[in-house]
């Protein structure tokens, strides 16, 4: 068995924040992302995302037009809401279905923003953005963002703040109808399976599985390592069992993240 634990990547944005509290440090700069990559040994990006102010309105293409477009995978997300502000709000799709001229007029006159389906969230709630899913993220909330590993994002409107807009690529991938991304565990696509594992303070699990293992909650150890919120490993087991132990008296929440069958990634180098 392999097990390593992911380095954090911390990322700048506009919209983030100096306090990624109860996660990690106070910072000295706006964070919006915390980044977990491993790379080729497992083809799903793992954020952390904090937010003073909304971000983009903004859609991800497919597999196919990435490919064929920017040279890369597409991008499929699901979001799992950590904590949220009161008020707060996320966009998922529009309120009704529209035509591409009336979604290109919306974001030249700056109406597309009250055409969205806006949702309030609250901390626990899980939502799924499937690839060519218009969508937003308001202010005052911090999720963790389980993706393929991609980057590539289409702006289609921010309101006003001067960063590049992508509207003829969005236009050609944006699904404009109605969408309903509220999910409960397990979720399944074809990118990547996602499970809540809620380990009460007197026991442990013992799972078959492997990938990777996102501590939302509480500390204790994976396997023979110990793990605290925040952290991110990456588990490979040739064969047995992997024992999950929070610490004595303190629960822990984890976010189980595997690939489906038939997916592949590399080996992992041992710790």
């Amino acid at each position: 068995m392999s097990l390593r634990l992911l380095e954090p990547r911390f990322v700048e944005r506009i919209w983030g924040t100096t306090d990624l509290s109860p996660l990690f440090p106070k910072q000295d700069r706006k964070i919006g992302e915390v980044w977990f990559d491993a790379g080729s040994d497992f083809p799903v990006l793992i954020k952390f995302l904090f937010t003073s102010a909304k971000l983009s309105i903004q859609v991800h293409p497919d597999d196919a037009y990435a490919g064929l477009m920017e040279n890369s995978p597409g991008k499929t997300e699901m979001w799992h809401i950590l904590s949220a502000a009161p008020g707060s709000t996320i966009a998922l799709g529009f309120r009704k279905t529209m035509t591409e001229a009336d979604l290109r007029t919306s974001i030249l006159d700056g109406t597309v923003e009250q055409l969205l389906n806006w949702v309030p969230v609250k901390a626990g709630e899980t939502y799924y953005a499937e690839a060519g899913t218009v969508h937003a993220i308001g202010a005052g909330i911090a999720l963790c963002e389980i993706q393929q590993n991609s980057d590539v994002t289409y702006r289609l409107y921010d309101y006003g703040r001067p960063r590049e807009l992508h509207l003829e690529k969005g236009l050609a991938v944006a699904k404009r109808t109605r969408y309903d991304g509220r999910r409960q565990y397990p979720v399944h696509c074809d990118h990547f399976h996602t499970e809540l594992l809620a380990i009460t303070a007197r026991s442990q699990r013992t799972i078959e599985c492997d990938g990777a293992f996102i501590v939302i909650e509480g500390s204790g150890r994976v396997s023979d390592r110990g793990v605290k919120a925040g952290d991110v490993c990456l588990v490979r087991a040739d064969s047995g069992s992997i024992r999950i132990e929070p610490d004595n008296g303190i629960g822990m929440k984890l976010l189980h993240v595997s690939l489906p069958a038939g997916s592949a990634a590399t080996p992992l180098t041992e710790a």
